[in-house]
């Protein structure tokens, strides 16, 4: 049976989610899949940076960090920065999962190209590597024989990349439609119930969904990189975020709220991207939906996506209240997949 040693670069909520995640499914991954694990390395940004070739206790791990303690304490070794993190795990696999940057993709993408160059899978659930690395990381990834896996960036744990990279092929993505943000779809379902804008957004901190600076969903700027995740990637179209025309939700109100209403419809923030002449217009914008569209019944953190090719019609993918779990199970699928593969 295979024994592979795994990195996990970031320890957050969906850091912490995958590793009781691969606790609860160490027994099913060695009896169906023929795998077994150790964690050799695991970084934090607050907690500091631990590196064992013995493999690291995750549930002390994660005890270390519902306690506020530094996960140095479980180190065999001292390292100074990500990189050095990343070569002295000696992985097999390496799970980025930092903090997202809608500029220029980093330091995610340098993570991701350290560890393909020293012979390891990457796998991601940040958006910014896919956006500003998508053909340089998948080219690296196949001269070497391995695998940039990255199901999780787009709709949680939903499988919305593999469905065409296995499912679906040469069916050439056209368009697509749909809600993406899952934060700020909360946020309008807490307005239509008579909360206003702070509320509503206090409401989705104390959830976890959205950051103590809940900017990068309001003004759009979350949903944005996913549309050009999914342009990239499935439309062979890569654009970065300037392309997108974009307007979020910041300026909102309870009147603009209560004005749909009055007219039997309800606000969302659209996502779309459609191809014309070779060149993808895309937009992110919030518009006024009627109970005749499949998307005025999405609430709450619900996301759907609705694709058209050129050998299917409209094709639907919906997530019901995703969160940190169903992310985190879109790295074990990867994990899986990169193996099989």
């Amino acid at each position: 049976m295979a024994q592979y040693k795994l990195a996990l670069m970031g320890f957050g909520n969906v850091g912490q989610a995958f590793a009781r995640l691969l606790l609860h499914k160490r027994e099913e991954l060695a009896d169906r899949y023929a795998i077994e694990f150790s964690v050799t390395g695991i970084a934090t940004g607050r907690h500091g940076m631990a590196i064992n070739a013995d493999g690291i206790d995750l549930a002390a791990a994660l005890e270390a960090m519902q306690t506020g303690e530094s996960l140095e304490t479980l180190s065999t070794s001292a390292i100074a920065n990500s990189m050095e993190f990343i070569e002295g795990s000696e992985a097999d696999l390496l799970f980025e999962n930092t903090a997202v940057s809608y500029v220029d993709g980093q330091p995610a993408l340098g993570h991701l190209r350290k560890a393909l160059e020293l012979g390891m899978h990457a796998i991601t659930a940040n958006k910014g590597p896919v956006v500003f690395g998508y053909r340089e990381l998948s080219d690296l990834a196949e001269r070497i024989g391995k695998k940039f896996l990255f199901e999780s960036t787009v709709m949680d744990g939903a499988p919305v990349f593999s469905v065409f990279r296995e499912a679906l092929p040469a069916a050439n993505v056209r368009s697509f439609r749909g809600i993406l943000n899952s934060t700020t779809n909360s946020i309008l379902s807490q307005m239509e119930e008579g909360k206003s804008l702070e509320a509503a957004i206090s409401y989705a901190q104390s959830i976890g969904i959205a950051e103590t600076d809940p900017s990068g969903d309001l003004e759009g700027w979350d949903a944005a990189i996913k549309v050009n995740a999914l342009a990239t990637v499935l439309m062979d179209s890569p654009i970065g975020p300037d392309d997108v025309e974009r307007k979020g939700i910041e300026d909102f109100t309870k009147e603009t709220i209560r004005q749909a209403a009055e007219k039997g419809n309800r606000w969302k923030l659209m996502c779309s991207a459609k191809l014309e002449s070779g060149k993808v217009i895309a937009r992110v914008r919030p518009e006024m939906v009627g109970p005749e569209t499949p998307y005025y019944s999405i609430e709450g953190t619900t996301s759907m996506v609705s694709f058209e090719s050129d050998v299917l019609g409209e094709l639907s993918l919906i997530e019901k209240n995703p969160g940190p779990d169903t992310t985190a199970y879109g790295l074990l699928a990867d994990f899986v997949n990169a193996l099989k593969q």
